[in-house]
């Protein structure tokens, strides 16, 4: 099983070689700010980054927050933290290709969601 992902402008590819382990939402004006509000967690070993390393960009966050965001440096398409060494990590969902073939399991932080968004109610 392999599933592609990439950057809008298509310099960053990736593919998982297998399936994600979940899906779910963060509603925090940190994730929904950087564009991976929606994520999906992905093991380290079944993450191949095929092309465009050195188009990744990181942000490193201020004091007092801990995970830094990936994003494309080219087109600013959000990679969540796709340059990780932890074992699992979080990749924006909006940057897969394919199907991720896993589903919406969890929301968090939903009391800081703007009032625009609408929270799912299938999804604890």
């Amino acid at each position: 099983m392999i599933i592609k992902g990439s950057c809008c402008c298509g310099k960053v590819k990736f593919q998982l070689n297998e399936k994600p382990q979940m899906m779910g939402t963060c509603h925090c004006s940190r994730c929904r700010k950087v564009g991976a509000s929606t994520i999906v967690f992905v093991s380290k070993e079944s993450l191949e980054l095929v092309e465009g390393r050195e188009f990744v960009a990181t942000y490193n966050p201020e004091a007092g927050f801990k995970y830094k965001r990936n994003f494309c440096s080219v087109c600013g398409s959000s990679l969540g933290e796709i340059l990780s060494t932890e074992d699992s990590f979080p990749i924006a969902a909006n940057c897969f290709d394919d199907d991720p073939i896993v589903r919406n399991q969890f929301q968090e932080f939903v009391e800081s969601k703007p009032l625009w968004d609408i929270v799912c109610e299938e999804v604890k």
